[in-house]
C-alpha cells in the first residue's frame, strides 16, 4: 500500500528524533495519507531470521518522486524508541524529513513493538542488530520485501552495499550501534539520548573501580519500561505469536525478565548477580563498540536521569580512542524533561526545526558529509548547550575535548567546603539512614505517567552537606564532578564480606546550587548512587555530567545522603561518620571552564 506526502525543505523536517521518550505520548496509529505527491510512502513487510526465531518486520519506505534506478539517492534507516512503532509521530517524521531532503528513508517498528514480531531483546546485536542488517540487505538490492518490492534506486558503494545512515533516539539510538557492530555497510550514525551500559543505566554504581560490585537499582525507570514491554497486548491487540515468550515472561527475552526480577528482589547473590549484570552489558554498546567503525555523531541530553551524560561520554571516548570518526553534542533536553517543550532555539520535536536549530543543522551536516558531500564541515568535536545564555543563536559553546576536573575543594569538619587544605577544620559528623527513604531527587514516574513531582529534599539527620562561601565570580561547570571520600561505618564493616552485595553500604552523592536567599537547586535532579566497594578504604565517586553556571554570590553545596526514593538503598540501619582533618579529608573536584 502506498501513499504520498509533500516534499518540502522545511519544518515538518524534524520531529526527527525520538519515539525515544516516555514523556511524549505513545502514538501508535498511522498518520493520515497526504494529498500531494512528491514522496511516495509504501508499507512493507520483511520476514527475517533473528535470535533463532522467524520475525516479521513492519516498515514504511519513503521514496522521493525524482529518485529511480537512473537517479539514485543515499538512504536513511530508523526505528522507534521503547514502546513506540514506525507510526508514532517522531519515527514517522524521520521518514518524511529525510525523504523531503532527497534521501530514501526506511523506518520500521523494532522487534516486539508495533506490528513487528519476535520478543523484546533490548537491542541485542545478535538479534535486533541482525534484523536491521536484513533491512540494509533490502536497501542494497540483495533481497526484496515479502511482496516482491525491490529497492533498486539507492546509491551503492559496491554491489549489495548501500550508502546508508541511521538516526533515532533512546531505544532507536542503541540499535544503530548494535547494527554497526554486525554490519560494516553502515556509513553514518546519529544515536541520540541512548545508553552505553544498561548495567550502569539501571543499576548504577558511580564508585570508580567498583568492578563487579553492583549499584543501586533504579527501580522507577526500570519497572516503568518493564511494564510497558509486558503490557504490549494493551497497546497492540492481536499480537503475532512470535511475540509471546511464556506466562512467566510474556514479551521480553527470558534473561531480560530474570534481570529485572533479580534487581527487584533487593538481593545481590554473587554468582547470579554477576551473570545477570553481565547479560545487561552483553547487549549494551560497551561490549561491542570495538566493532563499530561507522562515523558517529552522539547527541545526549542534560536533563536525563535515565541515560545521563556520562553514558555518551563513555561511548565517545571509546570510539574516538579506537579511531572511529566521532563527535558529541550535549543538548538541553533528555528523558527527564524538555522534550515536549524545548528551550527557544533547541531542536523541537513538535516543530521539526532541523534547519534552524543548532543540533538539527549538525545532524544534516553529518549525513551530508558521510552520505554524499565529502567536503561538508561537520562542526567541532564537542558542543554543549548553556541555559544561561538568552540569545538562541549563542546557546552552544564548543571545545576540542570534554573538560576534566580542574578545581579542587575540600570537605571541612565544620560542614564547610573550602578552597585550601589549610582551611580544613578538624571534626566529625554522623548521619544514619531510616528503613524508609528520606531523600528525594526525582520521580521518574513523572516522566512516564505525568504524576506530580515534589522538589528535591533531604531529611535532617539522614545526610551530610558541605557548603562553600558565596562565590566571588560566576563559575561554569561543564562535565562530571568527582568526589573522593572516606567514611566510617562499623555496622557496614561487619557485613563487608557478606556473600550478598546488598549488605554493602549505599549512599548518594549530589551537588546543589544555593542561591543567596537560601533556595537550593539540584542540577537536573541528578544524583550519583554508590554501593561502596570497601568501606574500610577511601573511594572516588564520579557524579553525572552537568552543564551549569553557579552565579556570583551563590554557594556550592556537596551532599551525601543515606537514600533516594528513585533507587533501592541500604539493607538495615548503617550509621555513617565522616572525619576531617587538614591532612586527611574528602575532596570535591569540579570541571570548571572559562
Amino acid at each position: 500500500m502506498s501513499r504520498r506526502v509533500p516534499r518540502s525543505p522545511g519544518p515538518a523536517a524534524l520531529a526527527l528524533v525520538l519515539g525515544a521518550t516516555l514523556t511524549a505520548p505513545l502514538a501508535l496509529t498511522a498518520p493520515a495519507a497526504a494529498a500531494t505527491g512528491q514522496v511516495t510512502v509504501t508499507a512493507l513487510k520483511f520476514t527475517v531470521q533473528a535470535g533463532g526465531r522467524t520475525c516479521t518486520v513492519d516498515a514504511d519506505l519513503y521514496r522521493p518522486a525524482d529518485v529511480d534506478r537512473a537517479h539514485r539517492a543515499p538512504a536513511v534507516l530508523a526505528t522507534n524508541g521503547f514502546g513506540g512503532s514506525k507510526s508514532d509521530g517522531s519515527t514517522d517524521a524521520i521518514g518524511k524529513a529525510f525523504a523531503q531532503r532527497g534521501y530514501v528513508s526506511l523506518v520500521y517498528s523494532g522487534l516486539g513493538f508495533g506490528k513487528s514480531g519476535c520478543l523484546i531483546s533490548l537491542d541485542d546485536p545478535t538479534i535486533d542488530g541482525v534484523a536491521a542488517s536484513r533491512l540494509v540487505d533490502f536497501l542494497g538490492g540483495r533481497r526484496a520485501a515479502d511482496d516482491g518490492t525491490k529497492a533498486d534506486f539507492v546509491t551503492l558503494d559496491a554491489p549489495g552495499d548501500p550508502r546508508v545512515g541511521m538516526v533515532g533516539g533512546s531505544y532507536g539510538g542503541a540499535i544503530q550501534l548494535a547494527t554497526a557492530a554486525v554490519d560494516r555497510r553502515l556509513d553514518a550514525l546519529v544515536p541520540m539520548i541512548t545508553w552505553n551500559d544498561l548495567a550502569y543505566s539501571l543499576d548504577p554504581n558511580n564508585a570508580i573501580g567498583s568492578g563487579s560490585v553492583p549499584g543501586a537499582f533504579k527501580w522507577q525507570w526500570a519497572n516503568g519500561f518493564y511494564l510497558i514491554g509486558e503490557g504490549q497486548p494493551l497497546l497492540e491487540p492481536s499480537l503475532d505469536p512470535s511475540r509471546i515468550n511464556s506466562l512467566a515472561c510474556l514479551h521480553f527475552v527470558t534473561k531480560a525478565c530474570d534481570t529485572v526480577r533479580n534487581l527487584n528482589s533487593g538481593r545481590y547473590p554473587a554468582k547470579q548477580t554477576a551473570e545477570l549484570l553481565a547479560y545487561a552489558r552483553s547487549v549494551s554498546p560497551v561490549s561491542y563498540l570495538n566493532r563499530v567503525k561507522a562515523p558517529t555523531l552522539l547527541v545526549q541530553g542534560q536533563a536525563d536521569s535515565l541515560f545521563n551524560l556520562n553514558e555518551a561520554t563513555a561511548t565517545y571516548k571509546t570510539l574516538k580512542g579506537q579511531g572511529t570518526p566521532t563527535k558529541m553534542i550535549w543538548q538541553s533536553w533528555g528523558h527527564s524533561g524538555g522534550i515536549t517543550d524545548p528551550a527557544a532555539g533547541e531542536l523541537n520535536l513538535g516543530q521539526g526545526n532541523l534547519d534552524t536549530s543548532y543540533v538539527g543543522r549538525r545532524i544534516l551536516a553529518w549525513f551530508d558529509r558521510y552520505l554524499g558531500k565529502k567536503s561538508v564541515d561537520t562542526g567541532p568535536a564537542f558542543a554543549y548547550y548553556r541555559d544561561w545564555i538568552t540569545d538562541p543563536d549563542g546557546t552552544y559553546a564548543t571545545a576540542d575535548r570534554v573538560p576534566a576536573p580542574s578545581r579542587t575543594l575540600y570537605l571541612s569538619g565544620d560542614g564547610k567546603l573550602v578552597d585550601n587544605r589549610s582551611k580544613v577544620a578538624r571534626g566529625s559528623r554522623t548521619y544514619t539512614n531510616w528503613l524508609v527513604s528520606t531523600s528525594h531527587s526525582e520521580s521518574s514516574l513523572y516522566g512516564i505517567l505525568g504524576l506530580p513531582d515534589p522538589a528535591p529534599y533531604d531529611t535532617p539527620g539522614t545526610y551530610l552537606g558541605w557548603t562553600s562561601e558565596p562565590l566571588g565570580r560566576t563559575t561554569d561547570v561543564v562535565g562530571a564532578p568527582r568526589a573522593t571520600l572516606k567514611v566510617v561505618s562499623p555496622k557496614a564493616e561487619r557485613t563487608q564480606h557478606s556473600e550478598d552485595a546488598a549488605d554493602k553500604l549505599v549512599l548518594f552523592a549530589k551537588l546543589y546550587d544555593v542561591a543567596p536567599d537560601g533556595s537550593r537547586t539540584l542540577v537536573h535532579r541528578l544524583v550519583a548512587p554508590v554501593r561502596v566497594p570497601d568501606v574500610t578504604e577511601s573511594f572516588t565517586v564520579t557524579l553525572p555530567g552537568i552543564v551549569h553556571r553557579f552565579e556570583k554570590g551563590h554557594r556550592l553545596r556537596f551532599v551525601i545522603a543515606a537514600s533516594d526514593d528513585a533507587y533501592f538503598g541500604n539493607r538495615g540501619i548503617k550509621p555513617v561518620t565522616v572525619v576531617s582533618a587538614p591532612k586527611d579529608t574528602g575532596v570535591l573536584q569540579l570541571p570548571v571552564v572559562g
